[in-house]
C-alpha cells in the first residue's frame, strides 16, 4: 500500500508542475523553455554528483547516493533520456496549443496505453474490474472531445491533439522501461533520476540551437514594403485593411491555449524555474515507489495520471478555461475509472 500512496503524492506534484508548464510556455518559445527546465535541473544534479565524487561513503543523504555505473549502464539511461525528451518536447509544444483541461486528461489516459503494453511486453493480466476501469477511461476521453469541439479543437484533424497522443504513448513506453530499470535492472532512483537529469541537456540541446539560429527575433508583425506608387498614408491604410482581413480570416485561439505566433522570444520567468524541482520531487517519489517489488506499472501510472484533478481545479483559477462543469464530469469518470483498475488488483 505504501508505493500506491506514494504514486498518489506524485500525482499531485505532477499537478502543479502541469500547470507551471502551461504558464512557462504561454507567449514563450517552447524550445528555451525544454531547453532551461533541463539547465536548471541539471544545475541541482550536477553539484550533487560532484560533492558525492568527492565525499564518497561519506555522503550523508542516504536515498541521494548515485551508484557506479558501466558504459553499457549509461548507455541505458541516456535512451530513457531520447525517450522522454522526445515525450516532453512533443506534450509541451501541444500543451502551448491546447486548454490545459483538455491536454491534461489526454495525458491522463497513459495508464491505458501503458496497461496494453504490460499485457503484451511484460505479461500483466487485467482483471474483468481493470478492464471495465480501462473502458470508463476511454470513453470519458472521447466525452472530451466532444467537449474540445466546443472550443475549435478537433481531435481527428487537431495535430496538436495528435501530438500530445503520441507524448502520451512514448511516456506509456517511459514507463514499462522504468519497471525495467528498478526493477529487471536493479538501479537505485536516485542513479536513475541523477544520469536521466544530466542527460537531457545535451537532449534538448538541438532543439534550442535551432531555435536560436533560425526563430530568435523573427517579427511576424513587421510591416510590409511599401507597395509602389502608394503615399505613406496609403500604405499604412493598406497594411491597417490587410491585417483587419488577417484577423477576420484567422481564427482566434480557444480560451486557455496559447497564440502559436508567439515563439519568437523567450522569457525566464518564475514559471520555468519552478518546473525542474516539481518534476524531480515527483519523479523522486514515483521512482521510489516503482522500485518496490510489489509494485505494478499498470497500477502506478493509473494514479498518477490523477494529477488532472489538480490541473483542472488550477485551470479553473488560473487560466479562465472554458466548460469547467461538464470538463470535471469527464475527470471524475476518468478518476472512477481508474480507482476501478486499483481495485482490479
Amino acid at each position: 500500500m505504501e508505493w500506491m500512496l506514494m504514486a498518489l503524492v506524485s500525482a499531485g506534484l505532477l499537478g502543479v508542475y502541469d500547470l507551471a508548464k502551461k504558464l512557462a510556455a504561454r507567449d514563450n518559445a517552447v524550445p528555451m523553455v525544454l531547453f532551461a527546465t533541463a539547465c536548471v535541473a541539471t544545475a541541482i544534479w550536477g553539484p550533487l554528483l560532484v560533492i558525492q565524487h568527492l565525499a564518497g561513503d561519506a555522503f550523508p543523504i542516504e536515498f541521494l547516493k548515485v551508484e557506479p555505473l558501466t558504459w553499457t549502464d549509461h548507455g541505458k539511461l541516456l535512451a530513457k533520456s531520447v525517450l522522454v525528451g522526445a515525450s516532453w518536447t512533443l506534450a509541451l509544444f501541444a500543451l502551448k496549443h491546447l486548454p490545459l483541461s483538455i491536454a491534461a486528461p489526454i495525458r491522463s489516459t497513459s495508464p491505458v496505453w501503458t496497461i496494453a503494453i504490460a499485457i503484451g511486453v511484460l505479461g500483466e493480466r487485467p482483471t474483468w474490474m481493470q478492464w471495465a476501469g480501462i473502458a470508463i477511461v476511454i470513453a470519458s476521453f472521447w466525452r472530451f472531445s466532444t467537449l474540445g469541439k466546443s472550443e475549435g479543437i478537433r481531435f481527428t484533424t487537431d495535430r496538436w491533439v495528435g501530438c500530445m497522443l503520441l507524448a502520451t504513448l512514448l511516456g506509456a513506453l517511459s514507463s514499462i522501461y522504468d519497471k525495467y530499470l528498478l526493477q529487471s535492472g536493479g538501479y537505485s532512483p536516485a542513479t536513475v533520476q541523477a544520469w536521466f537529469t544530466i542527460y537531457m541537456l545535451p537532449v534538448m540541446t538541438p532543439l534550442a540551437l535551432h531555435w536560436w539560429i533560425h526563430q530568435r527575433g523573427r517579427d511576424d508583425s513587421t510591416p510590409g514594403v511599401p507597395a509602389e506608387g502608394l503615399s505613406p498614408v496609403d500604405n499604412v491604410e493598406k497594411e491597417s485593411q490587410n491585417e483587419n482581413l488577417a484577423r477576420s480570416i484567422e481564427p482566434e485561439p480557444a480560451r486557455g491555449t496559447i497564440d502559436a505566433r508567439s515563439t519568437s522570444k523567450f522569457e525566464f520567468r518564475t514559471a520555468v524555474w519552478c518546473i525542474s524541482p516539481l518534476l524531480l520531487a515527483a519523479d523522486m517519489v514515483y521512482f521510489t515507489a516503482m522500485a518496490n517489488p510489489d509494485a505494478m506499472v499498470s497500477v502506478i501510472s493509473t494514479l498518477r495520471r490523477c494529477s488532472v484533478v489538480v490541473a483542472l481545479v488550477l485551470g479553473a483559477s488560473r487560466l479562465g478555461e472554458l466548460n469547467l462543469r461538464r470538463k470535471a464530469i469527464c475527470v471524475a469518470g476518468i478518476l472512477f475509472g481508474a480507482a476501478m483498475i486499483l481495485l482490479g488488483n
